[in-house]
C-alpha cells in the first residue's frame, strides 16, 4: 500500500475489505506503529461486511518522522502543565486527528467510523469534537479523557516507565525492553503465543525504531490536558471500551468519558488490560460492528 500526502506530511497507511464497503478507520496508540492492531480484528471487521484503513501516526512507523522538531524536557514539561503554564509541542493531538482526516481525504471518503486505542482513543476523540460531520460513529478504546485527578499508572508501571533507557541501544537491547514494556502492560491471556511480545517488538524494531518520535507525541497527549468539555459537546454515537485490567490507563479514564458523552456506551471488558488480548479480539470486532451499524 502506498504512502499519501495529507495535510502535508507523507502517511503511511493500509487498507482491507472492498473499496464500496462502510469504511472504518482504526488510530492507533502512543508510539505504537499500526501493525499493533491484530489482523484478526481487521480480517474480522472486514468479514462483518466494512472497509478496514489502519496508518502510522506522524512520527512513528513508516509515516513521515518530524526530524528536527523540539522535544523538550518531559518533566519541566510535566511541571509546567500542573502549574497551569504555556506548553509548545511540535504539534497538537489536533494536528494528529486532522492527519486521519486528511488521508479519508485524499482516499476520497467523506465519513468514516473512527476507532482509537489509548492516544488513538484521544485523537478519535477530537475527531468527533471538533469535526462531525466526518464522523459516523467513535469507538474509543482504552483511553482517558484528560480529566486532572483521574487515576495514574499502576506503581510498578510508573517506576518502569520513568526508568532510564539506553540512549543507543543494540537491537537486542531494543527488542528486550520492548518486549518487557509490552508485556507489563498486557493482559495474562493463556491464548496468546509465548513468543507474542518478543515477535512484536522485534517486528516494531525492524519496520521503524524511533523512540524520539514517541516524546513527541506524549509532549502532544500533555499538552492536550482536559478534553473534558470538548466530550460533553459529541454527538456522534459513542462506545467507550476499557480493559478492567488495564493497569496503564486505569478504567475510571473511559467511565469519565463515557459519563460526558451524551448517550454513551461503555463495555468494560474484565480480561483485557492495556492491549488487545487474543482471546478477547472476536468480541471486540463483535461489539464494534455492531455499534457501527446501529
Amino acid at each position: 500500500m502506498p504512502t499519501v500526502r495529507a495535510n502535508d506530511i507523507d502517511i503511511y497507511y493500509e487498507e482491507s475489505g472492498p473499496v464500496d464497503a462502510p469504511v472504518i478507520l482504526l488510530v492507533m496508540g502512543l508510539g505504537t506503529q499500526m501493525i499493533a492492531w491484530p489482523d484478526e480484528l481487521i480480517q474480522g471487521l472486514v468479514a462483518q461486511g466494512f472497509r478496514v484503513i489502519h496508518y502510522d501516526n506522524r512520527d512513528v512507523g513508516l509515516s513521515q518522522r518530524m526530524d528536527g522538531a523540539p522535544a523538550a524536557n518531559l518533566v519541566w514539561t510535566m511541571v509546567k502543565a500542573r502549574f497551569g503554564l504555556p506548553i509548545r509541542p511540535a504539534y497538537s493531538l489536533r494536528d494528529m486527528a486532522e492527519d486521519g482526516l486528511a488521508l479519508l481525504d485524499t482516499l476520497g471518503i467523506a465519513k468514516a467510523h473512527v476507532v482509537g486505542a489509548s492516544m488513538g482513543g484521544m485523537i478519535v476523540q477530537l475527531m468527533a469534537a471538533h469535526y462531525p460531520e466526518r464522523i459516523l460513529t467513535m469507538t474509543s478504546i482504552m483511553s482517558s479523557s484528560g480529566r486532572p485527578g483521574l487515576p495514574g499508572p499502576r506503581a510498578d508501571i510508573r517506576k518502569r516507565l520513568m526508568a532510564p533507557r539506553p540512549s543507543n541501544p543494540t537491537r537486542e537491547e531494543a527488542v528486550r525492553l520492548g518486549a518487557e514494556a509490552i508485556e507489563a502492560i498486557s493482559y495474562a491471556d493463556m491464548k496468546r503465543p509465548h513468543d507474542a511480545f518478543v515477535d512484536m517488538a522485534a517486528r516494531a524494531f525492524d519496520r521503524g525504531y524511533y523512540p524520539i518520535g514517541m516524546k513527541r507525541q506524549l509532549l502532544a497527549i500533555i499538552a492536550d490536558g482536559s478534553r473534558v468539555e470538548r466530550l460533553k459537546t459529541i454527538k456522534v454515537p459513542t462506545l467507550v471500551v476499557h480493559g478492567g485490567a488495564d493497569p496503564l490507563v486505569p478504567k475510571e479514564g473511559s467511565e469519565d468519558i463515557a459519563r460526558l458523552v451524551p448517550g454513551a456506551r461503555l463495555e468494560i471488558i474484565d480480561e483485557m488490560g492495556h492491549d488487545l488480548p487474543p482471546s478477547q479480539v472476536g468480541r471486540m470486532v463483535d461489539i464494534i460492528a455492531e455499534h457501527a451499524r446501529a
